[in-house]
């Protein structure tokens, strides 16, 4: 089968056969329809995630068939080949203290496509543990879209409503306006709250705008920018990009009692960057993490979408072919990439 394999971190990716994947036996292979490109497979590629091994196939955002289950899946399961499906970008075990208590997205033992195995780049792609796993698709939703929602919509949605608990007449900040920040952006807008978009790129705030939601310049005095605009601060503030600066300002633009999300992926040096704790204790602000999403909380976010409370296709920028990809792959560090929407793969 084709897929998109690359050799050496930060070496330009190729397009190669390799062998088709082995199907485990409480596992699943998927026929890969369409597959998202995400900033974390580029940290992936540049040698940001200690977990990925050479030569590697990255992705991790897919949805298509599945074409095989292995033999220890139940066939009380409802699952069967053919199945239209996506799964979360955390392949839970089921069994760890994490799990058991139905938090999946930090499951102790995961797996992740495109980081600790080889990922959905490619014409197929195995799911682990296929019952705990796959998420059925609604007819309704085509696979461009399903793609979308596999890490940056998905965390988006956790991020603001379970993680963030968003609440009528609030006020939210999202700070990076990327595909992440974009998809929190209409999740805010659709919840009927005051939303602020921040970002340096134009093209970002164009796109922060067109949504509904309030642009704001970033960069410095970002913080104080949402503060003024806000009449004091918001009450939940969002990092959907990952810097020292994003995070910071997204602390900094809160009111008091104040919660911030940390979405963007803090790597090196900036995954230990300093927090003004003065603020944090004296305004009572939550700072949080949040991880992706757990299989069994997808179905209300698939039906807002189904019935199109959400329009995540509305964040589809453009779908390239999987020759296209390591080109691809390979401008998702470069300036501007905010606000250009999402790219998917369509094979």
């Amino acid at each position: 089968m084709r897929a998109v394999r690359y050799a050496k971190f930060g070496d330009e990716a190729e397009v190669v056969e390799v062998d088709r994947p082995a199907c485990p036996p409480r596992g699943a292979v998927v026929k890969v329809r369409a597959t998202g490109l995400c900033r974390s497979d580029w940290h992936a590629w540049m040698g940001h995630d200690d977990t990925v091994s050479l030569p590697h196939v990255p992705g991790h955002e897919f949805a298509g068939e599945i074409i095989a289950l292995g033999d220890e899946v139940s066939p009380d399961s409802g699952w069967q080949v053919g199945d239209r499906v996506t799964a979360p970008f955390i392949s839970a075990c089921g069994r760890c203290p994490e799990c058991l208590s139905g938090n999946e997205q930090v499951c102790d033992q995961q797996q992740q496509p495109g980081f600790t195995y080889w990922g959905s780049f490619a014409e197929e792609v195995v799911v682990h543990e296929a019952e705990l796993n796959l998420i059925r698709l609604p007819d309704a939703l085509g696979f461009v879209e399903a793609a979308s929602l596999g890490c940056r919509f998905a965390t988006a949605y956790r991020a603001v409503v379970t993680r963030g608990r968003l609440q009528p007449g609030e006020r939210i900040a999202v700070h990076g306006c990327g595909g992440v920040g974009l998809s929190a952006i209409m999740i805010a807008v659709a919840a009927g709250v005051e939303t602020y978009g921040v970002d340096v790129s134009d093209a970002a705030l164009a796109a922060v705008e067109k949504l509904g939601a309030i642009p704001v310049k970033g960069g410095e005095g970002a913080a104080q920018r949402v503060r003024e605009i806000s009449e004091g601060g918001v009450e939940v503030s969002i990092d959907a990009f990952g810097s020292p600066e994003t995070s910071l300002a997204s602390v900094r633009s809160l009111r008091k009692r104040g919660r911030h999300v940390q979405i963007g992926l803090m790597v090196g040096d900036a995954a230990s960057a300093p927090m003004p704790m003065d603020a944090v204790i004296a305004g009572e602000l939550e700072l949080l993490g949040s991880h992706g999403m757990a299989a069994h909380e997808y179905p209300d976010m698939l039906w807002a979408v189904a019935t199109e409370a959400f329009r995540p296709i509305e964040l589809v920028g453009r779908t390239i072919r999987l020759e296209d990809v390591p080109k691809a792959l390979a401008k998702m560090g470069t300036a501007g990439a905010s606000g250009s929407g999402m790219t998917v793969v369509e094979l």
